[in-house]
């Protein structure tokens, strides 16, 4: 496979989501950019924009075993990563072995994650960042590819955990889906007065997901590409000399060491989807609001002077200086 063909695939597979879902092509585009990235994504939006459909579909499209996880406050850590059960294999006879849980599969849907209690979340860490899951003193391996989506609610706060930085900082991508507008609302309307529906067809398969990774990792980054990355990264720290005022006063801590390297896979991604052989300061510029809006810790000041994770970013790319 050659970039120009890794291109159309990504296309193909971008194309086929829109077929299902109204609207969101910025959403999209960030979904599918974090798929070719091997990362994990982190969806935050309101009941009802479809965000449990547009998971269903990628597995569909992609040709993954899919699982769901939906989390409440009772759940516990083996119902995600699974147990060690009785098994009756001869009468009279038991065995005792591991029973999968939900998060054997190749594309998880973890729904309203931060419902669950810290203990069940911490679940989760060792899946994603190593791709294997313990049970009982024994490293079970997790499917290839594996990828996380979660998905939270950030209306209703009763009920709720906040995600821990460790949780968070495994998630390549923060998406914030935002609500429909008019247009978009009118189209959602028509499809259900006409029975609309969209039969997908696979467009992927686990190999050529693979295919496309491998030809994205080759995308070329330069010197001053590293070195811009580094400095963004450096500059959401209140200690570091390149700081805008409001992350001196208004962030208690900065992105971690992996939000360099996820800006720097995704942007290899995005300059993969534009056709070109290098990355670019743009491209860079494009992935660092979902790569480092869920990476900052901020403190009261920044809530009083109305300030966001979003405009601080927006204020960190204003302050660091192009190469």
């Amino acid at each position: 496979m050659n970039h120009t063909t890794a291109q159309h695939q990504i296309q193909r597979l971008s194309d086929a989501l829109h077929q299902v879902i109204v609207g969101q092509h910025e959403v999209l585009h960030q979904v599918v950019t974090a798929v070719i990235a091997d990362g994990h994504v982190l969806l935050e939006g309101a009941p009802g924009l479809a965000k449990t459909t547009l998971v269903r579909s990628l597995a569909q499209l992609l040709s993954l075993s899919f699982g769901r996880v939906q989390c409440t406050p009772d759940l516990m850590p083996s119902d995600v990563v699974g147990t060690m059960m009785l098994f009756d294999d001869q009468p009279g006879r038991y065995q005792l072995r591991f029973a999968p849980g939900p998060i054997f599969a190749s594309l998880i849907l973890v729904d309203e994650i931060n419902r669950t209690t810290p203990r069940t979340q911490s679940a989760l860490l060792e899946a994603m960042q190593e791709h294997t899951v313990t049970v009982a003193g024994t490293t079970h391996p997790l499917p290839d590819p594996f990828m996380v989506l979660a998905t939270q609610n950030p209306i209703e706060m009763e009920g709720t955990y906040p995600l821990p930085e460790a949780q968070r900082d495994r998630f390549l991508y923060h998406i914030i889906v935002p609500f429909p507008n008019v247009d978009d609302l009118m189209e959602i309307a028509r499809r259900e007065a006409t029975a609309f529906h969209t039969v997908l067809q696979a467009c992927f398969t686990a190999d050529t997901l693979a295919q496309v990774r491998q030809i994205a990792q080759q995308i070329l980054v330069a010197e001053h590409i590293l070195a811009y990355a580094s400095m963004l990264v450096l500059a959401t720290h209140p200690n570091d000399s390149r700081a805008p005022a409001m992350v001196r006063d208004g962030v208690r801590y900065g992105a971690s060491p992996r939000a360099v390297q996820s800006l720097i896979r995704t942007a290899q991604v995005e300059a993969l989807r534009a056709g070109r052989l290098q990355v670019d300061v743009v491209d860079i510029q494009r992935v660092a609001l979902p790569v480092l809006r869920h990476r900052l810790v901020l403190r009261r000041e920044a809530f009083l002077a109305n300030a966001s994770a979003d405009s601080i970013v927006a204020l960190v790319l204003a302050a660091v200086p192009i190469p």
